[in-house]
């Protein structure tokens, strides 16, 4: 595979003031073909309990558009018995599987009494994702996932193909306060990185912001790629946040910045084969 052919999208996120369906059209006209699907209009598209229409509809919106929604932002629900956890979650599997989601991007548990049962959770749904033919990729979002060591301890614990990680530069520079940086850590994790979210931080102070756009802020892309790259990860990659926001024009063009900032930093790297 050559580095100008691997996956690389934008989620909804920045543009979550618009519709899914407008959101997609403008992701495709900044020049991306596939789209990560998290909240807009304060409701995902899909979930767990997503009618049948409610799926379909999120699938002609991303085809209209021209892009394939090929990541959804996933809910674990640990207040319940795990029965009732692992069927919500498989629910949530076969709606993503169904808009036609290869990924689905977990965050973890930020409540430490329930670790144990995230654990099983995600022992229990990672054999049905496999067969569903998607994996599920946990990012670091705090909790169980602050630090590269929470999440390489987590995805040893699942102990399934199926469960990876889902590396987030922003991430963890943002939820440690920028006591832990990505360059250094990204090696302790590379082998088991699945998917990848392009996302900058910045700390102005004590207060950490990932609403910018990649490469204004501290993350050395060219570096934590780099060393991904050298262990033969080869996307997919999804920007998650730009700066310029709320209004659709601004972020339209950040996006489009950070698909040509990024994709140049990709055809910089060694071919792979």
């Amino acid at each position: 595979m050559t580095n100008s052919t691997v996956i690389l999208g934008a989620g909804t996120r920045p543009l979550n003031q618009l519709s899914f369906a407008d959101a997609c059209e403008s992701i495709a006209a900044a020049g991306y073909d596939h789209v990560a699907v998290f909240a807009n209009h304060g409701k995902m598209p899909v979930r767990s309990d997503s009618s049948a229409d409610e799926v379909v509809a999120a699938a002609q919106a991303a085809r209209s558009a021209g892009v394939t929604p090929s990541m959804v932002l996933g809910r674990t629900r640990l207040d319940v018995e795990l029965e009732a956890a692992v069927d919500e979650y498989r629910r949530l599997i076969d709606n993503a599987a169904e808009v036609g989601a290869s990924w689905i991007l977990d965050l973890g548990s930020n409540d430490e009494t329930r670790y144990d049962a995230y654990v099983e959770l995600m022992r229990r749904c990672a054999p049905y994702a496999d067969e569903a033919g998607l994996g599920i990729s946990m990012k670091p979002h705090g909790g169980i996932t602050l630090t590269v060591e929470h999440l390489l301890a987590t995805t040893q614990a699942v102990d399934h193909p199926a469960f990876g990680i889902c590396f987030d530069p922003g991430n963890i520079i943002y939820y440690t306060g920028g006591d832990r940086r990505p360059e250094a850590d990204i090696e302790k994790v590379a082998a088991r990185v699945t998917t990848f979210i392009v996302k900058d931080c910045a700390i102005d102070g004590d207060k950490p912001d990932v609403m910018i756009t990649p490469g204004a802020g501290l993350v050395d892309f060219p570096l934590v790629l780099a060393k991904l790259h050298a262990v033969g990860f080869a996307g997919p990659y999804y920007v998650e946040c730009v700066g310029g926001g709320p209004e659709e024009p601004s972020v339209k063009r950040e996006l489009t910045y950070t698909r040509g900032y990024i994709r140049g930093v990709l055809d910089a790297l060694p071919l792979t084969g």
